[in-house]
């Protein structure tokens, strides 16, 4: 038998989140550290900067599929294998880690337990795909884990504007079926501009969508009908999603773009 005190509540450490049998461990402020490096960590943690687990239920009715090489602990009667059924599997998905960027055999968690993840300074963010008609796609990089049920494939472009000058990738991380899936992102989940189409468009000036139904027609237009009204505008090409579905967008690409408020006229 075993018990731990992982999931409870300390002057450091707190469950934020909690989805299916995914949670979402974060560390309030850095407690381990230096005398030199305490004002660093104090303004870090005021600015959302913490570390962050992800720790997850295992059940003979509940495997977990996670990111290779991010497992921290096992507790319990819990087993570890590959994903991969055969040699042209094997293929398949180092083929497709060499598109995505993702690592190619992802191990497969059974048994009875409890799996906790190495920490992280990204953000956790849990997704139930029945909130994404059951079909996901991630920027690459961004995926961290999934229930067992979850099938994890390789999406190409469907049409040239969008392989060519989307600047989305010509291939992504696609997550299929039902269940909780994880993704480290670069920012918050509160960060994010949630858009809801219902036989809509959104165009986005810029790859800043990190994740979006698989079901939406994307491509890349031009902001107005003709090549000489666009350079006019100064808007150019645009990232366009068109359908039923849902997408995140980053409010920006990066903070460089920004003017500070002591620089704004």
């Amino acid at each position: 038998m075993i018990t731990t005190n992982i999931c409870d509540s300390t002057k450091a450490r707190y469950i934020k989140y909690t989805k299916g049998n995914f949670s979402i461990l974060e560390f309030e402020r850095e407690m381990s550290v230096r005398p030199e490096e305490a004002e660093m960590a104090y303004f870090a943690s005021q600015m959302d900067v913490r570390k962050r687990q992800l720790v997850v239920k295992i059940s003979p009715d509940h495997e977990v599929v996670a990111q290779k090489g991010t497992m921290q602990l096992m507790l319990g009667d819990i087993m570890a294998k590959t994903d991969v059924s055969d040699a042209g599997d094997l293929l398949k998905k180092v083929v497709g880690s060499k598109v995505t960027g993702e690592k190619a055999i992802k191990p497969r968690y059974t048994g009875e337990g409890m799996l906790v993840l190495e920490p992280t300074f990204r953000y956790i963010i849990l997704e139930d795909l029945k909130d994404w008609d059951g079909e996901i796609v991630v920027e690459d990089g961004m995926f961290l884990a999934c229930d067992g049920a979850v099938d994890i494939r390789v999406s190409a472009r469907t049409n040239l504007s969008s392989a060519v000058l989307g600047g989305e990738g010509l291939f992504n991380t696609t997550l299929i079926g039902q269940g909780v899936v994880a993704l480290e992102s670069p920012m918050p989940r509160d960060e994010l501009f949630e858009v809801n189409l219902v036989d809509d468009v959104a165009k986005i000036d810029g790859n800043m969508a990190i994740a979006w139904t698989r079901g939406l027609d994307f491509t890349v237009e031009r902001t107005t009908p003709t090549l000489f009204g666009s350079m006019v505008s100064g808007e150019g090409l645009v990232n366009t999603y068109r359908g039923t579905g849902k997408i995140l967008v980053a409010p920006v690409q990066n903070n460089r773009g920004i003017a500070s408020p002591s620089n704004k006229k």
